[in-house]
C-alpha cells in the first residue's frame, strides 16, 4: 500500500512510520505545519507542532529513508480547532481540541488530500488498535487514545493505520533507540499546543474579552463573588474560583453549571456534581453499527479516566447514557464514548457530544 505517515516529530509517530516501512508499504512522511507563527507554540515537553518538531520529524524520515514533506494546514487548523475551541468556551461548553484535531485535521483534511494524491492510508502514532475495521483500546491502557479517535467514521477508519497500538510506551521507546531514532528519549507533549504559556483563561479572554458575571451558591442563591467570564470555568472545577469566603460547612465548592447568557456560574458541594443521565447529540458509530435498543456498555467522558458501567440507547435522535455509578465533572461539550462491555470494555461502540446532563439521585 501507499501510506502517508503523519510525523509529528515525536517518538510514537516516528516508530509508527518505521513499522509501516518494515511491513513493506510505500511510505511517505509528512509533517503538518499547524501554526502561521510556529515560534509561538511551546517547545520541549510542554507542547507540539513547533519548528523543533518539524526538524525532528525530518531527521527521523532521513533515517528511515523515506521522502518527507511539510504541509501547511495552519489556516484549516485555526478555523476548525482554535476558533471552535474559543466558540465552545464562550458558549459555556468544554471542548476537547485534540479530538477535534484528529477529526477535522488528521482524518479529514489530511486524509482527503492523501486519498486525492493516490495514497491508500494515513498512518499515525496514536495508541489505539484497529482490527478488521473495529476500533479498540490500545495495549497500553495508560496511553490509550481511542477516546479521541472515537469520532472517526467507518470510512475514515478504513484508511487509517495505528501501528503502535499493540505496544507499550516503554517498548516504543526501546524500539526507537534500536532503530537509531534521535527522538527515542524525547519527552511527551502535554497541554494545548496552541496556547504558548499554558494559561487557557488568559488565552480565551484575549479573544472573547471580559464578560463579567456572578458566582452564585446553587443551594442558597447567595452571590459569592464576581468573575470576568464563564469561559474561565468548567464544570467540576474546584480551584481558582475567586471566592473570598469558605462555605458555611467548611467544605470546598465546585463549579456545577455555567449560564453564558447572564454570566452566572453556580457552585456547590462535590455531591451535587454526580450525573445520573447524559444526553448527547452528533452521534457517530465508528464501526457503522448503531445501538439496537438499550445496551449495556462502559461510558467514558474524559480522555483519561471518567469511566463507568452504563446503559445506553438512542432516543429521538439523541444518545442517552445512564452511568451505573454517578460520574462527576461531566461538562457539556465533552465527548461521551461508549465501549462494549462484553469485550473487556475495549471495543468502541460510539461517540457523541454531551448536550446536557441530569443530576444523580441523592
Amino acid at each position: 500500500m501507499r501510506v502517508l505517515a503523519a510525523m509529528s516529530g515525536g517518538v510514537d509517530s516516528a516508530v509508527a512510520a518505521a513499522r509501516a516501512v518494515a511491513a513493506g508499504h510505500d511510505v511517505v512522511g509528512v509533517h503538518l505545519a499547524l501554526s502561521a507563527k510556529p515560534g509561538t507554540l511551546r517547545t520541549g515537553s510542554r507542547g507540539c507542532c513547533t519548528v523543533e518538531d518539524a526538524h525532528d520529524a525530518r531527521r527521523a524520515a532521513d533515517i528511515l529513508g523515506i521522502p518527507f514533506y511539510v504541509w501547511d494546514f495552519a489556516e484549516r487548523f485555526t478555523e476548525d480547532v482554535i476558533e471552535d475551541f474559543v466558540a465552545e468556551y464562550a458558549a459555556g461548553r468544554t471542548p476537547n481540541p485534540c479530538l477535534k484535531c484528529n477529526e477535522r485535521i488528521k482524518f479529514e483534511a489530511l486524509l482527503d488530500k492523501a486519498l486525492a494524491l493516490g495514497f491508500d492510508a494515513v498512518c499515525t502514532g496514536h495508541y489505539a488498535r484497529l482490527e478488521d475495521g473495529v476500533l479498540r483500546r490500545s495495549a497500553d491502557a495508560a496511553k490509550d487514545q481511542s477516546y479521541v479517535l472515537a469520532s472517526l467514521t467507518p470510512e475514515q477508519l478504513r484508511h487509517a493505520m495505528f501501528p503502535v497500538g499493540d505496544s507499550t510506551k516503554d517498548a516504543i521507546r526501546a524500539e526507537a533507540a534500536e532503530r537509531g531514532l534521535a527522538v527515542a528519549d524525547k519527552p511527551d507533549s502535554y497541554d494545548i499546543c496552541f496556547i504558548p504559556d499554558g494559561d487557557t483563561k488568559a488565552f480565551l479572554e484575549s479573544r472573547i474579552g471580559a464578560k463579567p458575571g456572578r458566582l452564585v451558591d446553587a443551594e442558597t442563591g447567595a452571590v459569592l463573588g464576581a468573575h470576568t467570564g464563564v469561559h474561565g470555568f468548567t464544570v467540576g472545577q474546584r480551584h481558582g474560583l475567586g471566592i473570598d469566603r469558605p462555605a458555611a460547612d467548611g467544605r470546598p465548592r465546585y463549579v456545577l453549571s455555567l449560564e453564558p447568557v447572564d454570566g452566572t456560574v453556580k457552585v456547590g458541594p462535590a455531591e451535587r456534581l454526580g450525573v445520573g443521565e447524559i444526553i448527547a447529540d452528533r452521534v457517530i458509530w465508528p464501526n457503522g453499527k448503531p445501538l439496537a435498543g438499550v445496551v449495556e456498555c462502559v461510558a467514558q467522558v474524559r480522555a483519561h479516566g471518567g469511566t463507568s458501567p452504563a446503559t445506553a440507547e438512542v432516543r429521538d435522535g439523541a444518545l442517552v447514557v445512564r452511568p451505573s455509578a454517578a460520574l462527576r465533572g461531566v461538562a457539556p461539550g465533552q465527548a461521551v464514548v461508549l465501549y462494549r462491555e462484553d469485550a473487556g470494555g475495549d471495543v468502541v461502540l460510539g461517540s457523541a457530544t454531551i448536550r446536557s446532563t441530569v443530576a444523580a439521585a441523592t
